[in-house]
């Protein structure tokens, strides 16, 4: 199982076609569930969806998600994750969404968060709707360099958003991509935010599934080629 790390809102389609068109691959997997697919892999300008039932802060957060995918991606948030099943298509491989619904996964969050933590989301995402690209940059750059130290000050300040998004989430898709290899797909690379990389392959781990992986930082050059597995 091949774990690919990726930002949501930066251009990776070299280095990923590049990493994908080089592996000898039965099957290809992207952080995706159906709702978002269909936004995320139309080749024609999608249909806006109900926000019915979709919380201040997630729409919030959406919106300042598509402002640095423009600013600072060099095209549209979750481009990634296209980028990945275009090279599936020219590959002739199957592509699985792995990732649970998305309006399931807001309601556990809803339901999960306190007061303080949905306060403090909204703030944040109305901040990040004005604060230069080049600040996100540097975050960007500041996380490459102590991935683990950004993700435990995550779960410091926001458990249970580290909890339903992280946490809940890995352990879902790591049940289906292990499905997949019951199924016979035993050469799979999974597109995943970078986030998800150490639990995601952790749950994998835990489960008996082999797993390389290739980080954020990696992908972009900003380290060698060289590759952790297990």
């Amino acid at each position: 199982m091949l774990l690919i790390g990726a930002a949501h809102v930066v251009d990776l389609e070299a280095p990923l076609r590049a990493t994908l068109g080089g592996r000898s691959l039965d099957a290809v997997a992207i952080e995706l569930d159906p709702e978002r697919a269909e936004t995320v892999l139309s080749d024609s300008p999608p249909v806006r969806g109900s926000k019915e039932g979709v919380p201040l802060f997630a729409r919030l957060w959406a919106l300042l998600q598509h402002r640095l995918g423009e600013q600072i991606g060099g095209g549209v948030a979750g481009a990634e994750m296209r980028t990945a099943a275009q090279v599936a298509k020219e590959l002739d491989l199957p592509l699985f969404l792995i990732d649970d619904p998305i309006r399931e996964t807001l309601g556990r969050l809803v339901r999960a968060m306190s007061f303080q933590e949905r306060v403090s989301l909204v703030a944040g995402a109305i901040l990040g709707l004005f604060v230069p690209a080049r600040w996100v940059e540097r975050q960007l750059e500041d996380y490459n360099e102590k991935p683990a130290d950004y993700l435990a000050q995550v779960r410091e300040a926001y458990p249970a958003v580290a909890r339903v998004l992280l946490d809940d989430r890995n352990e879902h898709m790591a049940d289906r991509l292990t499905d997949l290899r019951r199924r016979g797909y035993g050469r799979v690379a999974s597109v995943v935010g970078d986030a998800h990389l150490p639990g995601l392959a952790d749950a994998l781990r835990r489960r008996g599934v082999p797993v390389e992986t290739i980080s954020f930082a990696q992908l972009r050059g900003a380290k060698g080629p060289s590759t952790g597995s297990s």
